[in-house]
């Protein structure tokens, strides 16, 4: 299973990309964990030394991988391999979770990024999993990686959202961007709820049917932007359970035996 986690800046999708991150490596899947967001705050909030985070370099800066990969000159693969991406610039964090550092690719005067692109599309979409391994990639903030395609081939695109009109509007505009790409399970997560009124206006606007669940503000879980630590992922722990379960059974993830 592939689920890619969305939504406009500041949501929280790290936070809780990172949470789910961990309840899926409890549960027994080796848990792939793509930090596909220029912030590049996914490994702080799985225990990463920030020092040892600034060392990694990402694949989308590899130019010669890159070029390795796609070929030279003017013309280029659209279907390069990159099976062994995984296995060489991943950084194990604990027995069932491996991270890595996707980068990402934004326009610049007249450049063009077609090949990193390419790579990273490929690397989302030609990873086979097994029944016990699970991706989940933390997205950048917005809809860039959406309209450049680097998130096709996933299974689950989760976006999270709080009761703001410009959250919303991006979570529309993520909607139908995944399902342009041929996403099938498209789930919207409620964050920063202080009162019901809030979350009765996300339900208005995006329907109750669309949810997986509601965050209610918690002070420690905000403040892990700030100093990342496991105090606020413990007080998150009982939400990202029941949001496990409730994923687990509305998208079909099937328990490892």
């Amino acid at each position: 299973m592939k689920i890619a986690i969305s939504g406009k800046g500041g949501v929280g999708k790290t936070t809780i990309a990172a949470g789910l991150i961990r309840y899926f490596a409890n549960k027994g899947f080796e848990v792939i964990a793509v930090d596909a967001d220029p912030d590049l705050s996914l490994g702080t909030l799985l225990g990463l030394p920030d020092n040892e985070i600034e060392e990694i370099k990402p694949i989308v800066d590899m130019r010669e991988l890159i070029l390795e990969k796609t070929g030279e000159g003017a013309y280029f693969t659209l279907n390069p391999q990159v099976d062994d991406l995984l296995e060489d610039f991943s950084i194990p964090i604990d027995d069932n979770i491996k991270f890595l550092k996707m980068g990402a690719v934004k326009q610049g005067g007249s450049s063009c990024y077609c090949r990193e692109n390419t790579v990273l599309h490929a690397l989302v979409a030609s990873l086979i999993l097994q029944k016990d391994q699970m991706v989940l990639l933390d997205m950048g903030a917005g809809i860039e990686h959406l309209t450049r395609g680097t998130a096709r081939g996933v299974d689950v695109m989760l976006i999270v959202t709080e009761p703001s009109r410009t959250s919303i509007q991006t979570a529309k505009t993520v909607r139908s961007l995944a399902a342009e790409l041929g996403i099938k399970q498209i789930k919207f997560i409620g964050n920063k709820i202080h009162e019901t009124q809030e979350e009765d206006f996300l339900i208005k606007h995006l329907g109750r049917e669309n949810f997986l669940s509601f965050l209610h503000y918690q002070g420690n879980v905000s403040a892990l932007s700030m100093e990342p630590d496991n105090s606020g992922l413990n007080d998150l722990a009982e939400f990202v359970e029941q949001l496990g379960q409730r994923l687990e059974k509305e998208v079909g993830i099937q328990s490892i035996e």
